[in-house]
């Protein structure tokens, strides 16, 4: 089943803070509830990488927002917290040839069916970060802008983050003359100067645009 048959406007529903949608999801029967965002989509090189979390419901959600918001710094921090407190967590990662064979959308969402996948406990209910469902066999539900409307999603977010950033830290070691430790693939004008000048390496996504007219390897 992809869609909840819960509505919540009909059953009262309002959303008060960042737990609002697991509270009422736990109350409801659906004691592990899970949340899951990628971080990836934009750039030019590198995988997408997805992250799924199931948070205890006794910790202090508020802490977890949308890795956008937060500073390096900070998202490390908790990135550490989340195994301290005993979150479930589960990551994905689709790399760049599937990202081109399959187009970056559909990619995101298999990188999120698999890091559901990967995680140690699976979840009753699936909270999805857009507008879109993932192709995993469990009720969900899609919310716009769900890192900054759900801690679980939010926590999700850190995660994948974090391992993208990371994964683009080593393949700066391999590729170091396009500095991914900086600009972690995405198409800031440096990444643009760089890639016209020495043109895509191996982890360059070719179906995207400011790749593919750049040439071959």
């Amino acid at each position: 089943m992809k869609n909840s048959p819960i509505i919540f406007s009909e059953s009262g529903f309002v959303e008060t803070d960042t737990f609002s949608f697991e509270r009422a999801l736990i109350g409801q029967g659906f004691a592990k509830v899970a949340g899951t965002d990628e971080a990836g989509r934009g750039p030019l090189a590198g995988p997408v990488v997805a992250a799924a979390v199931i948070l205890p419901y006794s910790c202090d959600f508020a802490v977890f927002r949308d890795s956008k918001q937060l500073a390096q710094a900070a998202r490390a921090r908790l990135f550490g917290h989340l195994r301290e407190i005993g979150a479930v967590i589960g990551v994905g990662i689709c790399e760049v040839e599937e990202i081109d064979r399959l187009n970056i959308l559909r990619a995101s969402l298999l990188a999120m069916h698999k890091a559901l996948d990967n995680l140690a406990v699976y979840p009753d209910y699936l909270l999805v970060d857009g507008k879109f469902t993932t192709p995993a066999l469990l009720p969900q539900m899609s919310l716009i802008k769900g890192d900054s409307r759900s801690a679980t999603i939010a926590a999700a977010s850190i995660v994948a983050k974090e391992v993208r950033d990371q994964l683009m830290a080593d393949y700066h070691q391999r590729y170091p003359h396009y500095n991914f430790a900086g600009h972690k693939g995405y198409p800031t004008a440096e990444h643009r100067r760089l890639l016209k000048e020495h043109g895509p390496c191996a982890i360059h996504r070719r179906t995207f645009k400011g790749v593919r007219e750049s040439g071959e390897e």
